[in-house]
């Protein structure tokens, strides 16, 4: 009970406190220029509160029958004619008005410049979030999704931050500064003057809930439609072979008018709160002009108290009225920060921890003891996985597709931990190290090798952050691509296309292999790393995976049973189980699973002959 009354008493803070809370120490490092926006606001409110005051003065004590009587209350002025005064306040106005400009130009620039500075901050912690968390995570939400939380949803916050937030703050209080004023002048006339605000209040709480829930669905939508784009563009090719556009620029259309019409119905809601805003300060202000000539017809209050108050509501209905503008903007950007907040509150489920420590130096001994592995309960990828590899093995991971053995490399990653049972390297847990030295020590070759929108040497240097220009040319020579990469228009210089698209399917994956080499790593996991290619290319990229394994631990995954008959040891998966383990000759002479599959594929000669994957050299 107490747990849901908490959860019922969290979920009714306003966002932006949330926000506040969770970014107190990137706020406090703007803490001296918040301090001088603030003593910046503090005098343009005092100064526009004193605004209004020489008029009074003019018509209490100069536009009156008794005038010298009136203006000996004051010494200062005695002596001095109505022209004289008249001038002297209207200077005085002028100078208000000049300093209180001046003083909301320090304060609104302080202050937006402190706001984009913490949210530039808020971007940077959210993207770097985004990196670190789990690859089980990344399954789950859309990638369009998450870019628009990183742009879009950021940006909405800073733009209504700056546009909304700093000014309803500055008119809240101005507001406030106004009420105190209106009853120190007279407390019967200022409590005319606030009669409508509980319905203003309940009124704008209502409408502001109804907005800040379409904006948020609308702000789903836009992830969607985010996703549908990246997605599209990402798989152009595919799109434009398989003739998808009219299928996508439908779903596209569907989820874009959806989008429009919910900010329509925001926009239609904030207009009516805006309107019914106006409604009420009108009202209010006739209660005011009413009341007011009433007190001053009967001594009560002076005209120049009634102008002050006048004034005031002149000077308030503005503010009052942007008041519902900005509560609306403000309602639409909280949608904005639930999104941001949703990602930063989650946990990653692989990560180190406060007794995690820097890995050693491997040796590259691995153990499987009884791993057992599934992406949730219900379902299990591997189950009781148990063997082990000496260092400088290397292990061919085989059988039919889906059996779980890239799952089992990803594992010795750990992009995920094991449900049950565990991997140890050179006789410790994996799960003792701190994930960044545990990784630096694995190299890893995939079949769709991924390359970077930078130059070459950027990419083949991404492998070791650290390496000299002479390391990158030497793992690139290692890899097979020194030669092309210097026909290249800028040799190492050049910038490659999105995801190395202005290269060969053969050239990627070179460049791929240096940037494993340059890691210099004891392991190294190989998944199907040359499947696809010609037969030029995949001659040359055998060799270069050949001298990439030399004395290192290896872990091959593939289908082509030919190409790994020479491995140290074979492990059958199948439906996440393994079902035989040896070498080569141990598991034709079992004559079970791997010997019929072998038997298949020397049958029908595999693409003509040609092995498809790593062919190991002994």
């Amino acid at each position: 009970m107490a747990q849901k009354k908490s959860k019922s008493i969290k979920n009714a803070l306003p966002v932006m406190v949330r926000i506040w809370q969770r970014f107190s120490s990137q706020i406090q490092q703007q803490n001296k220029l918040l301090i001088t926006s603030f003593i910046a606001l503090v005098v343009e409110i005092f100064l526009h509160l004193l605004e209004p005051w020489p008029l009074k003065f003019i018509f209490d004590y100069i536009l009156v029958p008794n005038f010298k009587d009136k203006i000996s209350e004051f010494p200062l002025f005695q002596g001095l004619d109505a022209f004289t005064l008249v001038a002297i306040f209207a200077i005085a106005l002028i100078i208000i008005t000049a300093l209180r400009a001046f003083a909301a130009y320090f304060s609104i620039y302080g202050m937006s410049l402190a706001a984009s500075n913490i949210l530039t901050e808020i971007r940077a912690e959210l993207y770097s979030h985004i990196q670190n968390l789990s690859l089980s995570f990344h399954h789950r939400v859309k990638s369009g999704d998450l870019i628009t939380r990183v742009t879009s949803d950021i940006s909405k916050l800073r733009e209504v931050t700056v546009m909304s937030l700093l000014p309803l703050i500055a008119n809240s209080c101005t507001i406030f500064g106004m009420i105190i004023v209106m009853f120190w002048v007279h407390w019967e006339l200022a409590i005319f003057a606030l009669a409508i605000f509980p319905i203003f209040v309940l009124a704008t709480a209502r409408l502001t809930k109804k907005i800040r829930g379409i904006v948020k669905s609308q702000r789903q939508r836009e992830g969607l439609l985010a996703d549908v784009t990246a997605e599209s563009i990402g798989a152009i090719k595919v799109v434009q072979a398989l003739s998808l556009q009219s299928m996508l620029e439908n779903t596209f259309a569907s989820q874009n008018r959806r989008s429009f019409q919910e900010s329509t119905n925001a926009q239609k809601l904030a207009a009516g709160m805006e309107r019914m805003v106006e409604l009420l300060v009108g009202v209010s202000t006739a209660l005011v002009l009413w009341r007011g000539v009433y007190l001053v017809m009967g001594n009560h209050i002076t005209p120049g108290d009634l102008l002050v108050f006048v004034n005031y509501f002149r000077i308030a209905f503005k503010p009052m009225r942007l008041l519902a503008k900005y509560v609306g903007q403000i309602a639409k950007a909280t949608a904005s920060g639930d999104r941001i907040l949703d990602i930063l509150d989650t946990v990653p489920d692989i990560q180190d921890t406060r007794w995690s420590r820097e890995a050693p130096c491997f040796r590259g001994y691995i153990e499987f003891k009884n791993v057992s592995f599934g992406y949730n309960r219900d379902t299990s990828i591997l189950k009781n996985i148990n063997f082990t590899v000496l260092p400088g093995q290397r292990v061919a991971l085989v059988g039919a597709s889906g059996g779980g053995k890239s799952t089992l490399t990803s594992l010795l990653l750990r992009l995920y931990d094991p449900t049950s049972g565990g991997i140890f390297i050179d006789g410790q847990d994996l799960r003792e190290y701190k994930l960044q030295s545990l990784r630096r020590q694995i190299s890893v070759v995939l079949q769709e090798s991924v390359l970077f929108a930078v130059s070459v040497r950027d990419n083949i240097s991404y492998g070791n952050l650290h390496a000299s220009n002479q390391a990158v040319e030497e793992a690139a020579k290692l890899a097979n691509a020194h030669d092309f990469i210097m026909q290249l228009p800028q040799g190492y210089d050049t910038i490659l296309g999105e995801r190395g698209a202005t290269l060969s399917g053969g050239q990627r994956q070179r460049i791929a292999i240096a940037r494993a080499a340059i890691r210099q790593s004891p392991i190294i996991i190989l998944d199907e790393p040359t499947t696809g290619l010609d037969q030029e290319n995949e001659h040359i990229v055998n060799e270069a995976l050949d001298r990439l394994t030399q004395r290192c631990t290896t872990f091959i995954v593939s289908h082509n049973l030919k190409a790994i008959q020479n491995a140290d040891l074979i492990v059958y998966i199948e439906s996440g189980e393994i079902l035989e383990q040896g070498t080569h000759e141990q598991l034709i002479r079992s004559g079970s699973r791997y010997a019929a599959m072998y038997a298949l594929q020397s049958a029908i000669g595999r693409n003509d002959g040609k092995p498809d994957s790593f062919s190991i050299q002994v």
